[in-house]
């Protein structure tokens, strides 16, 4: 049995999202970002639309982090900046798989080939959170 087997069985059985290899739960929710606003590490807005990336949580910027909240640690510039250098002078294409409990879209978005939730996990800036995600 493959890890993706037991990564499906495992998620199935804990009752959690899986948001498989492309990240995308559906071909009708994709949509092309071309004016991106990075806000911090794990958001951005697209237009009008605040995305945030599924399953990955980054340092809150000062005063955003709730007490009484378990916040991740590390550096939120250096997290924020590591967003903004991916997305830099591109666009993101962007399916949304959850809506998030303040409202916000939750979505798999890619920017130069790059999984903008992945991407952030590999460079150190975020750790996993919220919905399992696989990057390859």
């Amino acid at each position: 049995m493959g890890p993706r087997v037991i990564g499906l069985l495992l998620g199935a059985s804990l009752g959690l999202k899986l948001i498989g290899e492309t990240g995308f739960a559906s071909e009708e929710e994709s949509f092309q970002c071309g004016s991106i606003g990075v806000i911090d590490g794990a958001t951005f807005d697209c237009g009008s639309t605040r995305i945030r990336l599924s399953g990955i949580n980054t340092p809150e910027l000062p005063g955003h982090c709730r007490q009484g909240r378990q916040c991740t640690p590390g550096d939120p510039y250096a997290s924020t900046q590591n967003l903004h250098n991916l997305v830099a002078a591109s666009a993101a294409q962007c399916r949304k798989t959850d809506t998030g409990k303040y409202g916000r879209t939750v979505d798999r978005c890619t920017s130069k080939g790059v999984d903008l939730s992945c991407g952030p996990l590999s460079a150190g800036q975020a750790l996993r959170r919220y919905a399992y995600i696989i990057c390859l």
